[in-house]
């Protein structure tokens, strides 16, 4: 969870303070600084950002009108303070905030309300203080900081994120921001003297909940926050073991070196995919071509897809051994031997498609219903979930999910699936399947289905 809450604040002081008693001498005088922020404080006060009270007192419980919060951001700025008519109609042009609420303007620092007015006299709350300071120091930088009370994706939501990225606040211990709270001095002037000075700023001390391993079969995008709305700021590939801090319906917030982000929970999997053995059967070969068509050879691409695809898989966590690994002739039952003497769980034979007929083009995945029951079902989901991301990967027709007798997922005794991952009797099709760059997605759509698969089973 979030560290500490990072109280902030911000002063401002009386005209007649300024005008009565040197500002110099106010300072010096200076009494009731919370102890755990005295360097802070002090360190404004130093800079003529901030005084005391007539009486010498900080009066740190004291709240922040707009105002004084525009005079302290002008201060710590050395914007123009000389006393003007505003484009504010309720700002007094011989108020002492009169210059740096409009300098501030001037800069797009400050904006006010919708109906043209600033409202000097209303306190400012915690969200407020974000905009302000977020945009006063050109804080730009956004991650994966949630708080459970600040709603996104929307401006506030930027604006708090970027002022807990720069380590100007860090929240409250139960990980909340309190965006609607009214701002104290004491806490205005922490995130003040935290955004103008970096020895200030507070570190992110995120508990790990888990270790999880991104499976998504490309680069999976990071966002600042729980949902697709949200802004993209990195992106994980596959293989990574990422911290995971927190979880929000199906996101996840992770972390990965400097990165903080959500990821969607779908795309990781734990550790348990170490104790996955995927057979990978790479059809045909040797003597035994396969079908052909328009210069494509089955076999050639049945065994370059199956390599990349255990290299995909490999990259996941997920261990592969393959009956065929170069261009031999394997029998169909030495290839599901082959599976379970090497303890594979699952079984997945690629395979290229032909038909008397060019017009017949499309993917389809084959299960086998031979022994009804669970294996049945699991072999299906499995094809369900190929057949899924290889239409979709190959931009091709969906020949749908279909149920055959086909020896190597007849007799394994394992959840299998076969898949045609095309014709090359289609010249379009033939054209895809002899692109690396077309077999390359379709690798990536079978791995990420077997992923999908482990996964459907893990969250049973």
């Amino acid at each position: 969870m979030i560290k500490n809450f990072n109280k902030v604040v911000v002063f401002m002081v009386f005209a007649v303070l300024f005008t009565v008693v040197p500002l110099k001498e106010a300072n010096a005088a200076v009494t009731g600084i919370p102890g755990s922020y005295k360097s802070e404080i002090n360190y404004l006060i130093h800079k003529k950002v901030i005084a005391g009270y007539p009486d010498g007192r900080f009066r740190g419980d004291e709240e922040v009108s707009r105002q004084q919060a525009a005079t302290m951001v002008g201060r710590a700025l050395g914007l123009n303070n000389r006393k003007r008519t505003t484009e504010f109609p309720d700002v007094d042009k011989n108020s002492y905030a009169s210059g740096y609420i409009q300098s501030a303007k001037d800069k797009g620092i400050i904006t006010g309300y919708p109906d043209g007015t600033f409202r000097p006299q209303n306190t400012m709350t915690r969200k407020e203080m974000a905009y302000l300071v977020s945009k006063a120091f050109n804080f730009s930088k956004m991650s994966g900081e949630y708080f459970s009370d600040v709603k996104g994706p929307g401006a506030g939501y930027r604006a708090v994120n970027k002022v807990a990225t720069a380590g100007v606040s860090n929240g409250t211990p139960d990980g909340r921001f309190l965006p609607n709270k009214k701002i104290t001095r004491t806490e205005y002037s922490l995130f003040l003297a935290r955004a103008m000075n970096n020895d200030y700023r507070v570190e992110r001390d995120l508990a790990v909940q888990e270790e999880r391993i991104i499976s998504s079969s490309t680069p999976l995008n990071v966002r600042i926050g729980p949902g697709t709305g949200y802004k993209v700021i990195n992106q994980f590939k596959t293989g990574r073991t990422v911290r995971v801090h927190k979880k929000v319906g199906n996101w996840l917030q992770v972390s990965y070196g400097n990165t903080l982000g959500f990821v969607h929970a779908n795309y990781t999997t734990s550790d348990v995919s170490s104790s996955r053995v995927v057979a990978i059967d790479a059809g045909h070969g040797g003597w035994d071509p396969g079908a052909s068509g328009h210069g494509v050879v089955e076999k050639e691409v049945n065994l370059k897809v199956s390599k990349l695809v255990r290299d995909k898989l490999a990259a996941s966590g997920v261990k592969v051994v393959m009956p065929r690994r170069n261009d031999t002739y394997i029998s169909l039952s030495g290839r599901v031997d082959y599976a379970q003497r090497n303890n594979a769980d699952t079984f997945v034979s690629i395979h290229s498609n032909s038909f008397s007929s060019e017009n017949a083009s499309g993917v389809e995945t084959y299960y086998s219903a031979a022994a009804l029951g669970p294996r049945a079902y699991k072999s299906y989901k499995l094809s369900h979930f190929i057949q899924q991301r290889l239409v979709k990967a190959m931009d091709a027709s969906d020949r749908g999910v279909k149920e055959a007798g086909f020896h190597v997922i007849k007799r394994t005794t394992l959840p299998s699936a076969l898949v045609e991952l095309g014709f090359v009797t289609n010249r379009e099709e033939a054209q895809k399947l002899g692109s690396s760059y077309w077999r390359n997605r379709a690798a990536n759509a079978v791995s990420q289905g077997i992923i999908d698969y482990y996964n459907w089973e893990e969250r049973r």
